[in-house]
């Protein structure tokens, strides 16, 4: 299994320099992904609809007060590694313009010598949408087709044309050109968000889902591809690993995903034995700083791979 890591992007930690540094250290580890996640504001009224992930009423946490921009985060990053690989999770389409946001990813992905995985989402606040995006919430799957087809046509061969009823691109030169065709993995558990990964992705990116039933669904995954005739093994799956503390509990009724950085790499095992050929854990909340967080995901790497992730 690869294993990565998020970067920090909170105000926890000092951006000028925790990115970078973190970014060398994780590598040097011998993580094989650095992640960033999007976050553009944090409402301060989280009643009713507004809560977070539209729950409603329910808090956002404060660490979404101050987040640092993916793009700019991951290309922070990749200026100083070579090997890591560099994924969104997740960046949501709709929030931005699909043509403008097709050429970021594609210049990242050429600065980096073809390192960026793209983790997308259709996204669930209604605040970010209020505030940026093209489209309204309530046409979000719509926006995230949308920028596939705007994607698939940006990063092809010159010359680019695309036309639709919003956008229509005259044949162009638009480059840089990806260095590598750039992985797309959505994420989502609904049906609709489900086959939209068998029809137009490279697979899918949960989390907080216990490990036999990603299996489950990754199996119904890849039924549904080899029913549409698509080869089931080409459905992949990225699996994020929220952390929030790496304190050991008793192993008897231990929920997935907490304890020690030894039960941690015991989850990991069994997402290996699910199908999960990828996974990332999140460290940040665990640490206070930039030499603690090297420290835990030092701890985490060497638990994993003794354990055989």
């Amino acid at each position: 299994m690869r294993l990565g890591v998020n970067l920090p992007q909170t105000n926890k930690y000092d951006l000028a320099r925790d990115v970078t540094e973190f970014a060398k250290a994780a590598e040097e580890i011998g993580y094989d992904s650095l992640w960033a996640y999007e976050r553009i504001l944090a409402p301060v009224d989280s009643s009713g609809p507004h809560g977070l992930y539209g729950v409603p009423d329910l808090p956002w946490p404060d660490s979404y007060s101050h987040t640092t921009d993916a793009l700019v985060t991951l290309t922070l990053a990749a200026a100083v590694t070579s090997r890591a690989e560099l994924g969104t999770g997740v960046l949501v389409p709709g929030l931005h313009l699909p043509f403008r946001l097709a050429r970021s990813l594609a210049a990242l992905d050429a600065a980096s010598g073809g390192r960026v995985i793209a983790g997308l989402g259709s996204g669930w606040s209604i605040d970010e949408f209020a505030a940026t995006a093209p489209r309204p919430i309530a046409e979000r799957g719509a926006a995230l087709d949308e920028f596939l087809d705007v994607a698939a046509a940006a990063w092809g061969p010159d010359p680019v044309t695309f036309a639709n009823e919003r956008y229509r691109v005259a044949p162009s030169h638009v480059n840089p050109k990806p260095a590598r065709r750039v992985p797309i993995f959505l994420a989502g558990g609904n049906r609709t968000a489900l086959s939209r990964i068998v029809r137009r992705a490279d697979g899918w990116l949960p989390t907080a889902i216990p490990p036999r039933q990603v299996g489950e669904v990754l199996a119904g995954l890849r039924a549904q591809a080899a029913e549409e005739g698509r080869d089931p093994a080409s459905i992949s799956c990225i699996f994020q690993l929220g952390v929030r503390d790496l304190d050991e509990v008793p192993s008897a009724g231990r929920r997935p995903y907490t304890g020690n950085a030894a039960q941690i790499a015991e989850d990991l095992v069994a997402l290996a034995e699910a199908g999960v050929d990828h996974a990332y854990v999140t460290l940040t909340s665990v640490a206070d700083d930039l030499d603690g967080l090297i420290t835990v995901a030092r701890r985490l790497h060497k638990e994993a791979r003794a354990a055989g992730v």
